[in-house]
């Protein structure tokens, strides 16, 4: 039987290939041209002589390919962890509603773990794949099985430790591009500095336009990987933050409206 690839790996490749054509037509229509005019008129003005005051300008900071390939790899992160927020809201959703519908005073057996299993088989399956469904019918299975109250906490707690693992290993690509882009803006200043070194003859003979560009490419892939890196690691903090408070919510709930109802009769 063939296996068909899961979902959210094609998310990631399409987000990826979405993210390189918007990034690469914004530049090729937008930010390049506009840089290259702004070069020539500064290269015009330089050779006028004179007094000269060279203008920054967001085209020329943005124009090359490290910043070029830095947006692009930010983009992709941001649509990696955007679906990774939006499942842990819809998981977190579940949480007001009462899945196991258990009374204050009222106790559960070992008996009746088969009845309030029932609500949790009739979810949609995609659903009951979320950790809360998941917590639960190990509650109630383990429950059923060792009719102990210790043993059904625990594996409770196995669930939601397997869960945060699983979430922490899901970010080792955010991770990696985390890193890669800071590693691209340094590529983007050895690649500027080699080439102000090879334009260091105008610069004794009088002409620093090359030098100063080339150092200028230098110093701006640096500043926007640094900037976007920024931003990257702030939006996954934040990510780990939510699926952190989900799990431990999730614990929290198991406990307030299952466990604590949890009795075994006396022999």
């Amino acid at each position: 039987m063939k296996r068909q690839l899961p979902f959210e790996f094609i998310y990631q490749v399409a987000a990826l290939v979405s993210a390189m054509i918007i990034v690469h037509l914004v530049h090729i229509t937008l930010i390049r041209p506009n840089a290259e005019a702004i070069i020539e008129r500064q290269v015009a003005a330089a050779a006028e002589g004179g007094d000269y005051i060279q203008d920054s300008s967001i085209y020329v900071v943005l124009k090359d390919i490290e910043q070029e390939s830095c947006f692009i790899l930010m983009f992709w992160a941001i649509a990696i962890m955007g679906y990774k927020g939006r499942n842990a809201l819809r998981e977190g959703a579940l949480l007001q509603y009462e899945i196991v519908s258990v009374n204050d005073g009222m106790s559960i057996l070992p008996e009746d773990t088969r009845e309030y299993t029932r609500p949790i088989q009739a979810l949609d399956k995609s659903v009951q794949n979320f950790l809360l469904p998941r917590a639960l019918t190990a509650a109630l299975q383990r429950f059923a099985s060792t009719r102990n109250v210790q043993n059904v906490s625990e594996a409770v707690k196995a669930v939601c430790d397997s869960e945060q693992d699983r979430l922490d290993s899901e970010l080792s690509m955010v991770r990696y591009i985390a890193w890669a882009i800071p590693s691209i803006g340094f590529i983007g200043t050895v690649r500027g500095i080699s080439a102000a070194l090879g334009q260091a003859y105008q610069a004794v003979e009088g002409n620093i336009i090359g030098v100063t560009t080339s150092l200028g490419v230098a110093f701006n892939s640096t500043f926007v990987a640094l900037v976007i890196s920024i931003v990257i690691m702030f939006l996954m903090h934040q990510l780990q933050l939510i699926q952190e408070r989900l799990v431990l919510d999730i614990h929290t709930y198991c406990d307030e409206r299952l466990i604590r109802h949890m009795q075994v009769r006396g022999r």
